[in-house]
């Protein structure tokens, strides 16, 4: 039960301005291209080539790491809905352990 709640609330930070801030930040830096295919991330979302704000590291909970510029990469919706989730899913705990 506890897990979940925790889940849940990290779950809610997606939905903040300072994420949206966050997000907008990184793929200006990022101009717009997917880190790890090169492609340009100009598609409206659920397009292939929408941008989407990933988590190189996943933050497991960890809110610090969630916040951090530094760990969030832009990458087309196509890579994340493939490549990096197949990653996650590789990983022994997955995104949320």
């Amino acid at each position: 039960e506890r897990d979940r709640n925790q889940r849940n609330r990290l779950r809610e930070l997606y939905g903040t301005k300072r994420w949206a801030d966050l997000r907008m930040q990184v793929f200006v830096r990022d101009e717009f291209v997917c880190q790890r295919s090169g492609v340009l991330c100009i598609g409206k979302h659920p397009a292939p080539n929408s941008p989407v704000a990933n988590h190189k590291r996943p933050h497991r909970g960890d809110v610090a790491l969630f916040w951090d510029i530094d760990n969030v990469e832009t990458v087309s919706k196509a890579v994340h809905d493939g490549l990096v989730q197949a990653e996650e899913q590789a990983e022994p705990t997955g995104h949320w352990g």
